[in-house]
């Protein structure tokens, strides 16, 4: 079964960086679309980048030029580096994959 678990999150004042880890069990990052989610209090959760097999990326327009997904196939890991965070990036982040079970997600709170 395909288990994908995140981690990086916290609390970083306003401009600061992040990098958020996901690891995927039972799973090739490689052969698969693989994306970032975020869920804010109160509101649906939204997708905030995307990167396909062949490396191409995309990125919601809140966060073009601040974020940048990328993928280690050698640790079967995808990454979100988050740079430049505003408070509207508060959220909890999610990793996900096609017909795979949401992980716990991590928790990424930015102070202004």
């Amino acid at each position: 079964q395909v288990r994908l678990v995140e981690s990086g999150g916290g609390l970083v004042p306003a401009g600061g960086s992040l990098r958020l880890s996901c690891t995927a069990s039972g799973s090739i990052v490689s052969l698969y679309t693989m994306a970032w989610y975020r869920q804010a209090p109160g509101k649906q959760r939204e997708l905030v980048a995307v990167v396909t097999p062949t490396g191409n990326t995309h990125y919601v327009n809140s966060v073009k030029g601040r974020f940048t997904i990328s993928r280690d196939n050698a640790k079967n890991t995808v990454y979100l580096q988050m740079n430049r965070l505003k408070a509207e990036d508060t959220a909890v982040y999610y990793c996900y994959r096609d017909n795979t079970p949401w992980g716990p997600g991590t928790q990424v709170t930015v102070s202004s």
